[in-house]
Order: structure tokens, then C-alpha cells, then sequence
């Protein structure tokens, strides 16, 4: 079975975190699962067309947790993670699905932007500028250049 790596950047959450606990190996462990939205633009002036990618995303332990705590709907988030094949028999027929896991997010909003999102606000009277954005503090992040192109891995 191959994984491949996807990476879906300056995405939105279409709405909260779900949050649940399930039984795990050691007790109890959290499962989070959000819906995150992309917007590609292709083409150039009135050929221009706007694409909408939406891909759900399951996470994992204190990432689940940290993303129920800090994100909401209309947040904005880059996902690095893992496409998986998630193919089952049912009834003689084959039902085909695909697996997405997220291994690191980065939290793109500031956290007055975070709070006024998931108290009803827009976030936008912060005052806070996009190189004043802090991560919460049990942030997944990596540095940039660690990242690779997605690719398959065989």
C-alpha cells in the first residue's frame, strides 16, 4: 500500500473541528476531523476561473485537541499530511475511498483573529499584521524549506 504526501496551502476551515475520543492501543485518544477549502485561480482576465478544493482531514492525539481548541470555521490553515488508499469489501463489491491524515499544521491566523473567529467575530479589527501571527503553543510546525513537493512513496 502507497502513501502520498499532499500538502494543501492557504486553506479555510468550512466549519469546527469535530472532536471526538475513540479507544486506542494505551486508553483513550483523540480524533479530530475538519473539512479545509482551497481556492486555485487559473487563467488570466475574463477566462479567469476559481476552483474550490475541499478535503477532510483526520487528526490525530494533542493535534486533534490543539486544532478543536484553536480553530473555527473561516480559519486559515497550511496541512501537510498523508493520502491513503482506504479500499473495503462489502457484500462481494469493492467500495472504493480515499484516507486523508494530517501530520503538521500550521495555524495561519493570529490568535486575536482565532478568538474573534470562534466568538462570532471576522477577526478583521485585530490590528494584527500577517508577520505578527503567533502559533499556539503546541503548534506542529516545521520549517519551510523542510517541506517537499508531493510526491509517492512507493
Amino acid at each position: 500500500m502507497a502513501n502520498v504526501s499532499v500538502i494543501q496551502r492557504h486553506a479555510h476551515l468550512a466549519g469546527a473541528v469535530k472532536l471526538e475520543f475513540v479507544n486506542g492501543r494505551e486508553g483513550k485518544i483523540a480524533k479530530g476531523v475538519l473539512t479545509a477549502i482551497s481556492n486555485t485561480r487559473r487563467g488570466s482576465g475574463d477566462a479567469r476561473e476559481e476552483e474550490s478544493t475541499a478535503i477532510q482531514w483526520t487528526l490525530w492525539g494533542k493535534q486533534a485537541e490543539n486544532a478543536a481548541e484553536y480553530l473555527g470555521k473561516g480559519s486559515h490553515v497550511n496541512i501537510v499530511g498523508r493520502l491513503r488508499n482506504n479500499n473495503y469489501e462489502k457484500d462481494g463489491e469493492t467500495v472504493y475511498g480515499m484516507a486523508f491524515t494530517a501530520e503538521e499544521i500550521d495555524y495561519l491566523d493570529s490568535r486575536a483573529e482565532s478568538e474573534a473567529r470562534r466568538n462570532g467575530g471576522l477577526g478583521a479589527e485585530s490590528g494584527t499584521s500577517s508577520a505578527e501571527r503567533p502559533a499556539p503553543a503546541a503548534s506542529t510546525r516545521k520549517p519551510r524549506n523542510a517541506r517537499q513537493p508531493a510526491h509517492a512513496d512507493a
